[in-house]
């Protein structure tokens, strides 16, 4: 396997996206259980949620397909940077000093670790 092709990278990376819409909605639909088992099964917000996560799966598998694993695992963490833009925007969280180095420090390591490519 020589190098890991543009596409595949792009799928993982779209894989991250849809991945973190899944963490929001899984977010919204925690914020409204209930301590019975009806409220999960009933909660349409977690249902949206798992179908995001189906979706980010079947985009990362064929994803890794055709590249190294050790260059398109990395990208999965920019999902992390999403997951906070959609905090902010869906649920009202702050967007901090702490949060902007965080995703600074995340994108640091996913150049680092792309520099042995």
């Amino acid at each position: 396997m020589n190098g890991t092709p543009v596409s595949s990278m792009i799928l993982v990376m779209t894989a991250s996206f849809f991945g973190s819409f899944g963490m929001a909605f899984f977010k919204g639909g925690a914020n409204s259980l209930t301590r019975n088992l009806r409220s999960i099964l009933l909660n349409w917000r977690l249902a949206v949620g798992i179908f995001f996560y189906m979706i980010s799966s079947v985009f990362f598998v064929l994803g890794v397909k055709h590249g190294q694993l050790s260059v398109l695992y990395p990208l999965v963490s920019l999902g992390t940077i999403w997951t906070l833009l959609w905090a902010r925007i869906f649920f009202g969280e702050p967007l901090t000093r702490t949060k902007f180095a965080g995703v600074a420090l995340i994108l640091a390591g996913i150049v680092f670790l792309n520099l042995g490519r």
